[in-house]
């Protein structure tokens, strides 16, 4: 697949009601409220931003951000992070509604599941090992959490049994339609392991490497059902590639490649998203073809910059997306890896 006919149309910005705002991409003085909204995207996915959404009471500091977003049924918005607040819930307008999971603090990545009437967060508790930010131990381990934020299962439970290479460098979690539950151990031995519903391992595929049934930095998991019979959907994140499995762990083969570092991916209809950890999001059609950019970043300086500041960050223009969600919109909520904590609004023109 080439990205050579993707024109760069699809990376434009158009201020609506200021037209000179991105001229030079500069950023407003320090201290100033940003109240423009910002076009990006392109086609049937062009967004505008949301200013000012996802800020703390008391301009406390959200980050630092390491994590994902998940957007449960009513619409609430649940960001992770390394911070104090754990993971903290916003309204769809951005408002701030109650911080939890204390104890799965540093979670990396996560996917909302419903179940019966309940609906449940999964995620990939990342400790120190690839995370810099977190100066307290937090444990290693793939964890369900209720949506007040008590966890409610963890793995390695007592029903596991032994996981090769441990649960060192875990990054992403995914869960089937059958309830099986994959992990990718993508800091550490690029393994991907299937649990069952309870927590015990089933089997475990994958390992280092840039060819079939292998990866380089397997980041975020996704369950993909647009092909019929779901598949599992893999950020081959050093390879820059999207790679489908089949549940069992069989090779597939590569769904998109030449990406920009993706970390996640989320789904809506036939189209996907995913956070490309240098400095964009990218729409991606069932092919694997890229169908809107949104977000794209001209300064290379800041492509995956975790220190990048607020008062250097622009409006409409990603520093390092690692965690993204749809909502049932089509919406974007993404965050940025950021060490001040970074989450934004992409509201889709309709």
């Amino acid at each position: 697949m080439k990205f050579t006919a993707i024109t760069t149309a699809l990376c434009s910005l158009t201020l609506l009601g200021v037209a000179h705002a991105h001229e030079g991409h500069e950023h407003p003085p320090k201290g100033k409220e940003i109240t423009e909204v910002i076009r990006t995207g392109n086609g049937q996915f062009t967004y505008e931003t949301v200013p000012g959404f996802g800020k703390l009471p008391e301009n406390a500091k959200l980050g630092p951000t390491h994590g994902g977003v998940a957007v449960d049924k009513d619409g609430l918005i649940y960001v992770s992070t390394d911070g104090e607040k754990s993971m903290c819930v916003f309204k769809p307008d951005g408002t701030f509604v109650r911080a939890i999971a204390s104890e799965a603090r540093g979670i990396h990545g996560m996917q909302m599941v419903t179940e019966g009437d309940k609906q449940f967060i999964y995620g990939a508790q990342l400790n120190a090992y690839g995370n810099r930010q977190l100066k307290e131990k937090t444990k290693l381990r793939a964890v369900k959490v209720d949506l007040e934020g008590n966890v409610v299962m963890e793995i390695p439970n007592e029903k596991t049994g032994e996981i090769q290479g441990g649960t060192r460098g875990i990054t992403g979690i995914a869960v089937a339609p059958d309830g099986s539950i994959f992990v990718s151990m993508g800091y550490g031995s690029n393994l991907i392991h299937k649990f069952d519903k309870e927590g015990k391992l089933l089997k475990s595929f994958g390992g280092r490497g840039a060819g079939e049934n292998k990866f380089k930095t397997c980041h975020g998991l996704g369950i993909d059902t647009r092909f019929g019979e779901p598949r599992l959907l893999v950020c081959d994140r050093e390879n820059r590639r999207l790679v489908h499995l089949d549940l069992e762990g069989n090779w597939i083969g590569v769904h998109s490649t030449h990406l920009r570092r993706p970390c996640s991916v989320s789904f809506f209809g036939d189209y996907c998203a995913v956070a490309e950890l240098e400095a964009r999001v990218v729409i991606l059609d069932k092919n694997g073809t890229p169908v809107s950019f949104v977000g794209d970043n001209p300064n290379k300086k800041q492509w995956a910059g975790f220190g990048v500041k607020p008062e250097d960050q622009t409006l409409g223009i990603f520093t390092a997306p690692h965690g993204l969600s749809f909502d049932k919109e089509g919406n974007l909520y993404v965050q940025d890896w950021n060490a001040t904590g970074r989450v934004s609004k992409m509201q889709l023109v309709k």
